[in-house]
């Protein structure tokens, strides 16, 4: 069996295979500022003729405001409110506007375990994947769904395993890694199917690397993106979870029947994946020169502190090239705090540069660091559809925080490989 197929037996309570249509489970909820509100308009709804409307388990829902905080419009603080009552309603976990971004904030929080079956409304939620768990997104009326009965009707997913061998090379980073996979099998090759990260070059990447990774699963079309656990996962969630006990179980089986891609990244260049879709992949020195106005550098897929360390050693003590906004957006509390002890909130700023609290950003385009008509920006996050980061007249590159800290350098997309 393929750990897809482990899982949602786990979930279904008998063995299932591929195919098959599963009513599931669920071990973890979670939803957020933006989608969170239809959910819950969703779950009375649902409940309108219970005399008791509670949700099925409060233990096992976790809500945070992340998209558009603090309030950035009155809608948004109408949400937050709603939410809030709700929240404190049901008795469910409520990180607020405190935290920082959903897919930080879960695994950080140990809210993921390998063999869970974790379902978000968010897009991204696949990111959770880097420990182990079958983890997928789900709109907000499915979510309503969850939160009455804690059960979601699937179809267990088909398999496809990426085995990528090698050793990076100075300045490629996992986030080269994903955007050459998404750019050789196309935005729908792993359409539905369950993505199996493996191989040698990703057995040694550390935990913040590998989220990267199953993060942007989706942007392949799929509908997990899992890596195996093991003791980078073990040593990470005993850190979170005291009793936490690590089961050899959760992996898929020798011989279990999934469609195979093999990769050697020894040579990989720096990737970029350029206007208007996730798949437009290139190497950088195919675009090197082009001009920017903003360069944004945080998000669920690399807003991490070793990202933005990265970004804070290769740019030393330079300033920000002159007429660039550097944007640097920690994805958690935690990994703020990390960044300001490090002292490198103090270089970034002496350098010219914008430090903003925990939150998406400009990622979806709709709160703040938002691009104008024509302009072009670069940024660490999981993707460039025409106005995601505002303007539909704008363009968005995307690529790994080492080459956007040297094309913060300069002003223009380039080859980190030559700092």
């Amino acid at each position: 069996m393929t750990i897809s197929e482990k899982i949602f037996s786990k979930a279904a309570g008998k063995t299932v295979k591929a195919g098959e249509f599963v009513l599931a489970n669920i071990d973890r909820a979670m939803t957020h500022d933006i989608t969170g509100p239809l959910a819950v308009e969703g779950f009375y709804e649902i409940m309108r003729d219970k005399e008791e409307k509670k949700v099925w388990d409060p233990s096992k829902i976790v809500i945070l405001f992340d998209h558009q905080v603090p309030a950035d419009s009155l809608n948004a603080a109408q949400n937050h409110i709603m939410l809030r009552k709700f929240a404190k309603e049901q008795g469910i976990i409520n990180y607020d506007v405190y935290e920082g971004v959903c897919h930080q904030v879960m695994p950080e929080k140990g809210h993921v375990k390998p063999g869970d079956l974790v379902v978000g409304s968010d897009s991204h939620t696949c990111a959770y994947g880097s420990l182990g768990a079958f983890s997928t997104g789900i709109g907000s009326t499915d979510m309503a769904a969850v939160f009455a009965s804690g059960k979601l009707w699937f179809k267990v997913p088909e398999t496809i395993r990426f085995e990528v061998e090698g050793k990076l090379p100075k300045h490629v980073y996992s986030k080269d890694i994903i955007l050459h996979l998404i750019g050789d099998v196309g935005a729908e090759g792993a359409r539905y199917k369950a993505a199996e990260y493996a191989g040698s070059a990703i057995s040694s990447l550390p935990m913040s690397e590998r989220m990267t990774i199953s993060n942007m699963a989706i942007e392949m079309g799929g509908k997990a993106g899992i890596i195996e656990a093991d003791a980078v996962t073990e040593a990470y969630l005993k850190e979170r979870i005291p009793d936490y006990e690590f089961d050899p179980y959760w992996k898929s089986d020798e011989g279990a029947e999934r469609e195979l891609h093999k990769y050697d990244i020894s040579n990989l260049e720096p990737q970029v994946a350029c206007p208007h879709n996730v798949d437009n992949v290139k190497p950088v020195t195919e675009v090197e020169g082009t001009k920017l106005d903003q360069i944004f550098v945080g998000s669920c897929t690399n807003g991490r502190f070793e990202d933005i360390e990265v970004v804070a050693k290769m740019m030393g003590d330079e300033p920000v090239a002159k007429g660039v906004r550097l944007l640097i957006i920690p994805a958690s509390r935690t990994e703020y705090m990390k960044v300001l002890k490090a002292g490198y909130i103090e270089q970034f700023m002496e350098a010219g540069a914008i430090v903003e609290a925990p939150c998406c950003g400009p990622c979806m385009g709709g709160s703040f660091g938002l691009l104008g008509d024509g302009e072009v920006g670069l940024a660490t996050s999981n993707r460039n559809f025409k106005g995601r980061e505002g303007s539909p007249q704008s363009f968005v590159y995307l690529s790994s925080p080492a080459t956007a800290a040297a094309s913060a350098l300069t002003g223009e997309i380039t080859d980190p490989r030559k700092i």
